[in-house]
């Protein structure tokens, strides 16, 4: 997810100094693709009764196993999320078995089921961080997003519940269509109710499961680039970061590249995603064919140091994509990634223009605040 605070997700150096070896410090976990909510934007989520899903999710025993194998390898951190993880009624179990094992862990979660005895565990083994998405400021934009009725006084019952109990409580939003006339009205929210630091993501990832139907809607909830850098240079902590680092993000350097290498992220370095069925991938949206394994067959150790060195090996031999993504100067700018080329085109090293179009967005804003700023100083001057 974007942040308050761009970090380059492309700084080789900064990659190769945390690899270390590629030591592996997290995962993040799955917990279910089902979810109480049925938000316009999602990529994961599935009904409450899918049987299906309900079927295929990882045993207590099966997590713990897992749990044990990532922590042999180094793993310090898991972030539990899903769907939504409060929907699985082994849910506690599940969470002091990985704390007591020794995992920092936080939690991702819409809040809607928190319950008194969430609380109470949750207070007695507080967590890293908890982090709630704000979808609306007012009930009728919260419950368009869900399509919950009642979902978004559950939400704020859920909220106060962990707030009181002096919970470590992230709120954050998605930029989407549907609640763009309420960014401002949800950012004061999260900020009066929580101290933690305030984040949106204007960035809409596409299905899992590559729903064609689905996918329209995300789409159709998807804002413009004009209109995403407009909110990300409304918000002065988060566009300020941007301007005082923009030679981190504009990288003349990286146009002068050779390497047909698809993988130039971090995926794989230090992390791993586990999904609910026991999939293991080397970063939450990389689902595409020959980068997956599931660890029901295969032993986390063998996914780690054979799966994930040989797609991070994987290469592109498409000269428009070499000539192009592949040397731009605004990687850092982009939301382009191998994962999220595939889920968009079918291919790791597929065009995307909307990315591309952001990119270039958000670098022309960056000259235009640039050359206002040192207008400003020389008549100052």
């Amino acid at each position: 997810m974007s942040h308050v605070s761009f970090m380059p997700r492309r700084d080789f150096a900064l990659w190769e100094k945390l690899a270390n070896g590629r030591k592996l410090y997290s995962f993040d976990f799955e917990l279910t693709a089902r979810c109480n909510l049925n938000c316009r934007h999602c990529y994961i989520n599935l009904p409450v009764s899918d049987k299906d899903a309900r079927a295929a999710e990882l045993s207590v025993a099966e997590i713990s196993d897992i749990a044990d194998q990532a922590i042999e390898l180094g793993a310090l951190w898991c972030l539990i999320t899903g769907g939504e993880p409060l929907l699985r009624p082994e849910f506690s179990d599940i969470y002091l078995m990985l704390r007591r094992k020794g995992l920092l862990l936080s939690v991702f979660t819409n809040a809607t089921l928190i319950q008194p005895d969430h609380v109470s565990l949750f207070k007695k083994h507080p967590p890293q961080a908890i982090e709630i998405t704000v979808y609306g400021a007012t009930s009728e934009t919260y419950e368009r997003i869900t399509r919950r009725v009642g979902s978004y006084t559950k939400f704020l019952h859920g909220v106060e519940s962990l707030l009181e109990a002096g919970l470590p409580v992230s709120l954050k939003a998605m930029a989407l269509r549907s609640n763009l006339h309420e960014m401002k009205a949800i950012a004061a929210f999260a900020k009066s109710q929580s101290r933690e630091i305030y984040r949106f993501d204007p960035h809409l990832i596409l299905r899992y499961d590559r729903n064609a139907e689905r996918n329209r809607e995300i789409r159709s909830e998807r804002l413009t680039p004009a209109e995403i850098v407009a909110l990300e240079r409304a918000d002065s902590e988060r566009f300020g970061s941007l301007l005082r680092n923009c030679e981190h993000y504009i990288d003349k350097a990286h146009e002068q590249t050779t390497s047909d290498h698809l993988f130039f992220c971090g995926a794989g370095r230090n992390t791993f995603s586990l999904g609910y069925d026991g999939t293991f991938r080397l970063c939450s949206a990389l689902f595409a064919p020959g980068t997956t394994v599931n660890l029901r067959e295969c032993s986390l150790r063998r996914a780690w140091e054979e799966l994930v060195p040989r797609v991070r090996n994987l290469r592109s031999a498409d000269p428009d994509y070499l000539k192009t993504c592949r040397r731009c100067a605004l990687v850092n700018l982009c939301e382009y990634c191998p994962a999220h080329a595939d889920l968009e085109t079918g291919r790791l090293d597929g065009a995307t223009p909307y990315f591309c179009e952001l990119a270039h967005a958000r670098a022309a804003a960056i000259e235009q605040s640039s050359v206002q700023r040192a207008e400003k100083d020389e008549m100052v001057g």
